[in-house]
């Protein structure tokens, strides 16, 4: 066997650069006689016309895919690195020497397990400074992405020209680190109610494959609370879990989304909508203060609004029920209930108009008792 032959197979097992001095070692001959070796294998992928080439990166070669080629094979390529983790390393090498905390800053708490696995995978370097960490980028990560010189300025160098040449706002997302937010169904009107603008809507619990393609490029994905494991296996961005059965959850959602999303929501628009819930819950309470019968919660989510509207609670009050009948486990929950809260499968509109739906079933339900 041949050094030649040596040395291709070790470029091709590689998938990444490999060091003039460990080729050398690896086919026990003088670095000299390697050397002329690659640069002759490099001519003979040259000269046939093929799809695969070696690339010189300084005493280190790569055997890679064309340029021109790369697009093409997207498809059928492993898609080792996610868009969310992409995106995350993309601003560790933009801004690098970056401290961990002020990634967490731009990308969300969900930027911890992206951290931990470019680290695993040898993209990233972490290293203890002061109260955070420092990350940077690695050699790996500059033979992972072909680039010649292993340093800040060249990355940041090759960032930019990628920005320029692709011009599309997609693109220039993709590195100043902008989320890709996923929303389903019902919390569609939760974006315009923070004024995000850029969001897609899907069906995170059972997502099509379309669905579950377009799920690995999110950011961010807003679901109900509780359904975390569920639509986790279908992204690795990062979740926010909100709850919709009082005024206060709708604020608490959208307190929620200023944190996670300080760069994306529109502050002013926030503060009209906070402003909007608790006038409305206002009103609800104040007619709640005028009803003297007694209730009795069937569930939870009941509780929370009896306990909102600060009505009486009694063993022998009238039971108010969601309409959904039956609990996980069987139990027929609506089975002699006097007022039938509608959830949300139920009722359409917006949140705050699903909210009011429920309060006043509430309220309306006790009315008739009063009379």
């Amino acid at each position: 066997m041949s050094e030649l032959e040596i040395i291709e197979a070790a470029l091709f097992v590689a998938g990444r650069a490999v060091s003039l001095e460990k080729l050398a070692k690896i086919t026990g001959k003088p670095k000299k006689t390697v050397l002329s070796a690659v640069k002759e294998l490099t001519e003979i992928y040259s000269s046939r016309g093929s799809g695969i080439e070696i690339l010189d990166l300084g005493e280190r070669y790569v055997m890679q895919v064309k340029p021109e080629y790369s697009e093409l094979m997207r498809e059928v390529a492993p898609k080792e690195l996610s868009a969310p983790k992409l995106r995350t390393l993309s601003m560790i090498a933009y801004h690098q020497p970056l401290l961990q905390s002020d990634l967490i800053d731009m990308r969300g708490s969900g930027a911890y397990d992206h951290i931990k696995d470019l680290v695993d995978r040898g993209f990233v370097k972490s290293v203890p400074c002061g109260r955070s960490r420092q990350l940077s980028t690695t050699p790996l990560f500059a033979d992972y992405f072909g680039l010649k010189r292993d340093d800040p300025k060249a990355i940041k160098e090759k960032i930019l020209e990628l920005l320029r040449s692709q011009g599309e706002q997609s693109e220039i997302n993709l590195w100043i680190g902008k989320k890709t937010i996923a929303v389903t169904p019902m919390y569609e009107s939760l974006m315009s109610m923070c004024g995000i603008k850029e969001y897609f809507v899907t069906n995170a619990y059972s997502p099509s494959k379309e669905e579950i393609s377009r799920l690995l490029e999110a950011d961010v994905v807003v679901i109900s609370a509780g359904y975390s494991d569920t639509v986790r296996q279908y992204c690795d961005g990062e979740i926010l879990e909100v709850h919709s059965t009082t005024f206060e959850d709708l604020i608490e959602a959208l307190t929620l989304l200023v944190e996670e999303l300080p760069d994306e929501v529109d502050l002013k628009t926030v503060e009209n909508t906070i402003k909007k819930i608790r006038e409305t819950r206002e009103r609800y309470v104040s007619s709640a203060v005028l009803i003297k019968k007694k209730v009795k919660p069937a569930t939870e989510m009941v509780s929370r609004i009896v306990n909102d509207l600060s009505l009486g609670i009694s063993a022998d009050g009238i039971l108010i029920a969601p309409d959904y009948g039956v609990s996980k486990n069987g139990v027929k929950i609506a089975k002699g209930a006097q007022i039938l809260i509608p959830t949300h499968r139920s009722i359409e509109g917006d949140l705050l108009q699903r909210v009011s739906a429920k309060y006043d079933s509430i309220l309306e339900g006790l009315k008739k008792f009063e009379n």
